[in-house]
């Protein structure tokens, strides 16, 4: 009689580890984690450069997608990651305003290391895949080097403000 219930226990065990595996499949869809298999982030950088290659100069940004994956009336902005404060645009200081009038218009920018890679190693902003985000420096009048205060793009279009060399995040809202 044991050796009956021994294989009906691991077709049971392995029915309960599908169903665990395709609720984590559908819970992490469109997180951009790296295993989600149906993550959007995964598709769109399959044609990506590889290592080594010149990437393409950054773009001007999209509007942000919806958060959620849902609809929302054309015109309206929606922030990529509702847990980060927002800052309005016309709030940052000029020199980030200039900068972002850059990003928009392809260039040129004032340092050669404004567009290259952010990595978000603190994962301080929402996990995407690598290359996602790229990083612009803000100039800071009176410093000779590069100084603390940058925007950081997401290949969606979503903008990041940075005034203490990536410690913390604010989304950029467009709107205001």
């Amino acid at each position: 009689m044991t050796s009956r219930k021994n294989p009906l226990l691991v077709v049971a065990v392995l029915i309960l580890a599908l169903l665990a595996g395709a609720g984590y499949l559908l819970a992490n869809k469109g997180s951009g984690h790296p295993k989600a298999a149906a993550s959007p982030t995964a598709a769109a950088t399959a044609g990506a450069p590889a290592s080594g290659s010149q990437a393409p100069k950054p773009s001007a940004p999209k509007p942000s997608p919806p958060a959620g994956g849902g609809t929302a009336p054309a015109g309206t902005w929606v922030p990529a990651d509702p847990a980060l404060a927002d800052v309005c645009r016309t709030k940052l200081p000029s020199q980030a305003q200039d900068t972002l009038g850059l990003i928009a218009k392809g260039g040129p920018y004032p340092y050669n290391r404004d567009g290259i890679v952010f990595e978000n190693r603190e994962s301080r902003l929402p996990r995407k895949a690598d290359g996602y985000y790229h990083e612009f420096t803000v100039v800071t009048p009176g410093s000779n080097d590069r100084g603390t205060r940058r925007v950081v793009t997401g290949n969606s279009g979503e903008q990041y403000w940075s005034a203490d060399h990536y410690a913390t995040f604010q989304e950029i809202d467009p709107r205001c």
